[in-house]
């Protein structure tokens, strides 16, 4: 009951914040700092350049600048200008689309991260303790992965057992 109590006050205040992120999309709230208009309009971009980026017109249109790229080739007689051009471009638009690619990452994991996060809170039995893994260091998670691994072959041990005392094969 504490635990459903919980869980929709989260939820509540994910609710309120998603208002708040409405309201300051919105340019209606005033105050907020502007590091937080700042982080909210690089989300947007980034989410608007990976959500077109991912697109195939947009794979299409780069074949395309490729194609004629390499095709004014010989008019520009093949010149080292003409191939700094690619080369120059092609490393600007990689080093950019980087960060936009780890911002966008960063996002969606988190948010898996808050759905199993949710999940493992509301489960009768399970274990709260690794809703919040994701904060664990390197060497803990090793040790989590190891008590797990350990578990589901227990478990894996206790079904083949009851299976073949039942007269089922375990296949």
């Amino acid at each position: 009951m504490a635990a459903k109590r919980n869980s929709a006050q989260a939820a509540a205040k994910i609710v309120a914040s998603a208002k708040a992120k409405d309201i300051a999309k919105k340019g209606i709230a005033k105050g907020k700092p502007s590091g937080f208009r700042l982080s909210a309009a690089f989300t947007h971009f980034a989410q608007s350049i990976a959500h077109f980026t991912g697109r195939p017109s947009a794979f299409v249109g780069a074949c395309i600048l490729i194609i004629a790229w390499a095709a004014s080739g010989p008019v520009f007689g093949f010149s080292d200008t003409w191939q700094l051009v690619i080369n120059t471009s092609t490393t600007i638009v990689t080093f950019l689309m980087v960060f936009l690619i780890q911002n966008t990452q960063n996002r969606d994991t988190m948010a898996l991260q808050i759905k199993l996060s949710e999940l493992i809170i509301v489960m009768k039995g399970a274990s709260n303790k690794i809703a919040t893994a994701e904060d664990l260091s390197e060497e803990e998670l090793q040790t989590l992965h190891r008590h797990y691994c350990q578990a589901a072959e227990h478990a894996l041990v206790t079904l083949e057992t009851k299976r073949s005392h039942s007269g089922k094969s375990s296949r």
